[in-house]
């Protein structure tokens, strides 16, 4: 077996081994394999899943590396070979406790564009919401099918020392990662089918089916037989391998906007054998781009007269216009009471604890404590416009600290939660790293996600940055039985 780096601080969870040192149940058939396999053959295995992962084209775009141009350099995720493993009971709950979460998040949506009931009840101030530069006055008043608004959900779970998972952020806009999930799982079978001969591991491969399914259903009631597109920014985009992948494996249509076109009230796109109408566009480009009639003039990305399509209810967009009120993390602080008001139940999953540095209490303990603790902004994104205090050089803390007192209502500030951490190879061999997870909601006629996730891991030594943009990789994630 190869050597184990432990040079982490204690404090964390670990996820194979007990505070015993004893490895954990579900984690055993991993631990007998790797304790049999020679570290050779697990490296000679990752090259060999570099290379097959190169020919397929699974790369993201890292914007700003490439010197005088604004197209971003290719790159490979890095991939780990060993699986993060969730026992099924574990991640049972986790599921009830998400579908929880995203069924309360899409009845705020409906509800703001509605009555809003949540906020003439003040447990959300009005201001909070209807001063939010993602909330989409067009939405107004506009009935979706199934009064769902975000199709799509992509919940960042991670789990810290006490064992206990945290919600760390909703992403309800254009949630991406889900191909290098699917490919992910593809490769693990692939390159050690011996290791899925040991037990049972749930799978994930119908995923694509699951999501077509969510799509039609989402469909006008006018649509008798739906026509599904996924509309793509285009091979630029950081994740244009993810929207090729999925449209492939959805057998739809993958788009750009000017292949598409407004006539006679209906979006079509335009084929080989003439236009063709479009009922359900799953989109991968923001709102200010969609509709340069309604929203910003010069863009290039989406399809004039769009939005009148839509508001007339003969197209559907997943995931809707205006989900980004709810995912800010402005926001983020709300939903607990959401799932109360809505629901009538207790939250399953926790929130971590939230300074929202506009209320000036708040701001005070921030600029105060900012060299403890996880700043971010609330439009930020991809580990981007975010400051990991205890990792920060003073410097750094002093320059972040000069822009949250210039612009407050701009952040939010959590406590720095000690993430769990989960064997991965790296140069010195089998060494803990830190890990969070990515489970996908979908929601149509009923809400349902695959066993499952994207677990992204930070590859360097006590990181707690996980975004793939940063340096960070991922791992199959396998709940069994």
């Amino acid at each position: 077996m190869p050597k184990r780096e432990h040079n982490l601080p204690s404090r964390h969870y670990d996820e194979m081994h007990g505070p015993d040192g004893a490895v954990r149940a579900h984690f055993r058939a991993v631990a007998d394999w790797l304790a049999e396999t020679p570290a050779e053959r697990v490296a000679e295995k990752r090259r060999e899943a570099d290379l097959l992962f190169h020919r397929v084209g699974i790369t993201f775009a890292v914007y700003g590396e490439t010197r005088g141009s604004d197209e971003g350099a290719e790159r490979l995720i890095p991939f780990d070979t060993v699986p993060r493993v969730i026992p099924k009971a574990e991640w049972e709950s986790l599921a009830k406790g998400l579908r929880q979460r995203v069924s309360a998040l899409n009845r705020f949506l409906d509800d703001i564009y509605h009555d809003q009931r949540i906020l003439k009840s003040e447990v959300i101030p009005a201001e909070q919401i209807l001063c939010n530069e993602a909330y989409q006055v067009a939405m107004l008043g506009l009935d979706l099918p199934n009064r769902v608004y975000s199709h799509v959900a992509g919940i960042d779970l991670i789990r810290h020392e006490d064992g206990s998972y945290y919600v760390l952020e909703d992403n309800l806009r254009t949630p991406s990662g889900v191909s290098y999930m699917l490919e992910n799982r593809k490769m693990m079978m692939r390159l050690f089918p011996e290791l899925f001969a040991r037990q049972h591991v749930h799978p994930v491969e119908h995923y694509p089916g699951l999501l077509l399914e969510t799509l039609r259903a989402s469909a006008p009631p006018s649509a008798r037989d739906p026509v599904v597109a996924v509309l793509t920014p285009g091979q630029y985009n950081s994740a244009y391998f993810e929207h090729a992948f999925l449209a492939q494996q959805m057998g739809v249509e993958l788009v750009e906007g000017g292949d598409l076109f407004v006539k006679d009230g209906f979006v079509h796109m335009r084929t080989t054998s003439g236009p063709q109408r479009v009922d359900v566009i799953y989109r991968r480009v923001d709102d200010a781009f969609l509709d340069p009639l309604a929203f910003r003039q010069d863009s290039l990305l989406g399809v004039p007269g769009m939005l009148s399509v839509y508001r007339a209810g003969n197209v559907a967009l997943a995931n809707a216009l205006g989900t980004g009120v709810a995912d800010d993390k402005s926001t983020y602080p709300y939903v607990p009471e959401m799932i109360r008001f809505y629901l009538g139940e207790e939250p399953i999953l926790n929130n971590v604890p939230t300074w929202m540095c506009k209320r000036p209490k708040d701001l005070e303990l921030v600029l105060d404590r900012m060299a403890e603790l996880v700043v971010k902004e609330v439009q930020g994104s991809g580990g981007y416009g975010m400051l990991v205090g205890p990792a920060a050089k003073k410097s750094e803390v002093e320059a972040f600290r000069a822009r949250v007192r210039a612009n407050p209502a701009n952040y939010i500030a959590q406590p720095t939660l000690s993430l769990s951490t989960c064997p991965t190879f790296v140069e010195q061999g089998l060494a803990p790293r830190h890990v969070d997870l990515r489970p996908y909601v979908l929601s149509g006629k009923e809400v349902k996600l695959v066993p499952g996730g994207l677990t992204r891991v930070a590859l360097r030594e006590g990181s707690l940055v996980v975004n793939s943009s940063q340096g960070g990789g991922t791992k199959d994630t396998w709940i069994v039985d």
